[in-house]
């Protein structure tokens, strides 16, 4: 049969062709009003991504800078991945986010990285747990950091580590100021009174029940002792050690004047965890 011939066949192909045509018609449509100037990128609005939280740190001139390197093609068009990118680029950016705001306008919520401490290669620790890099100095404008150290990648551990100390320490009115993770992931801190805590190591009685227990015996201790206390071993599984500062020198000057070391004297005698309360002889 001759297809010519189809009625059926023709006007399918006549309905094909007719909405080709249409769709053709719309995309150059679409186009034509794309490329009008009324959708050229007018404004780019930077705010904090918080409104009750004010930038402090990020330079506002790196930031149009930034902005500006990225910004090609008009509303319809611009790659919002690649402006946030540039955003988060700038020093003290820790994210940015990017979205259309009709019909010519692009707004950037910035969220600021909040120091919290330096980490032991001179980068920052945020409240986050992240390393990022930025000048120390305008960091601590508003006071001094925390001090952190650790192996590669565990800077966030370390900071929840501080953390939980804080929480825990709080009924003592002390607070770490300083946290460190050796290399076979023993802990250790400082304290804003000067005490240094030997936490040891994740194994045995968990870190944070030796702390709850040393913080439970501490005032009664503390009053016995009526000294400072330079150092606390909690690596004990059944109580602690304590010790006052220069405990391990304690060795006159001779009479020529020379001072003489003293020999090292040996750990303190843990405070039995069932009567911790009542201090070690080396401790008195």
């Amino acid at each position: 049969m001759n297809p010519w011939h189809d009625v059926r066949l023709l006007n399918a192909t006549a309905n094909g062709l007719m909405a080709a045509a249409g769709v053709a018609l719309a995309v150059a449509a679409v186009a034509w009003v794309v490329q009008r100037p009324a959708f050229a990128l007018q404004a780019v609005v930077v705010e904090p991504s918080v409104a009750a939280e004010p930038l402090q740190h990020v330079n506002r001139a790196l930031l149009k800078s930034a902005g500006a390197s990225r910004l090609h093609g008009n509303f319809f068009t611009v790659d919002l991945g690649a402006v946030r990118e540039s955003f988060e680029q700038v020093p003290w950016v820790r994210r940015a986010q990017v979205r259309r705001i009709w019909p010519n306008t692009l707004r950037v919520g910035i969220e600021e990285h909040q120091p919290l401490a330096i980490w032991h290669d001179g980068r920052l620790v945020n409240r986050q747990g992240e390393l990022f890099a930025a000048n120390p100095a305008e960091a601590e404008a508003d006071g001094a950091l925390l001090e952190f150290s650790g192996p590669p990648g565990s800077e966030a551990e370390v900071t929840r580590r501080w953390q939980s100390l804080r929480e825990q320490l709080a009924p003592l009115s002390v607070a770490p100021e300083s946290v460190t993770l050796s290399s076979r992931w023993a802990w250790s801190a400082r304290l804003d009174n000067g005490t240094v805590l030997l936490l040891g190591r994740e194994q045995g009685m968990p870190i944070d029940d030796r702390v709850a227990r040393w913080v439970a015996a501490a005032p009664t201790v503390q009053t016995r002792l009526n000294r400072e206390i330079a150092s606390v071993d909690l690596r004990y599984q059944n109580g602690f050690a304590m010790r006052a500062p220069g405990a391990l020198d304690k060795a006159p000057a001779d009479r020529g004047g020379a001072r003489a070391t003293a020999k090292p004297a040996s750990p303190s005698r843990p405070v039995p965890a069932q009567d911790r309360s009542t201090p070690s002889k080396r401790s008195q």
